[in-house]
């Protein structure tokens, strides 16, 4: 990685159709973006709302010549893309959800220390190399 590059860890999630949507958002990431490693992928019981599908939850690491708030504003945007409502429930169903967790080696997401999920994903990749 050069002093130009960043690094970070993207926690990604979705419960409407989350198998098409988060095999579209790696593609996307995969041709914008450099992508160094994928997680497992798990099933999670929603939070808030609870009458919803459950989500696919799991994370990637990539690197980004981007800013963080660049990078943050892209990912908004991607999210977009793909049909993201916003006008809806935080907690409610998504088609897709990607949020920062790690930056640079910094955790700055308050969901790596509350949610085991997003717990596990990151931390199966802040040691993996590639894909």
């Amino acid at each position: 990685m050069t002093s130009d590059t960043n690094e970070c860890i993207i926690g990604i999630g979705s419960n409407i159709n989350p198998e098409i949507h988060i095999e579209s958002v790696l593609a996307i990431l995969h041709r914008e973006v450099i992508v160094k490693a994928v997680s497992a992928w798990v099933k999670t019981s929603p939070i808030g709302i609870t009458s919803q599908n459950d989500f696919v939850n799991g994370a990637v690491k990539v690197q980004t010549p981007l800013s963080r708030e660049a990078f943050k504003a892209y990912l908004k945007q991607l999210e977009h893309r793909l049909g993201r409502n916003r006008t809806l429930s935080k907690f409610g169903p998504r088609v897709i959800d990607l949020d920062i967790i790690v930056w640079n080696n910094e955790i700055v997401d308050e969901d790596y220390y509350t949610r085991d999920f997003v717990r596990n994903s990151v931390n199966e990749l802040r040691t993996a190399n590639n894909c």
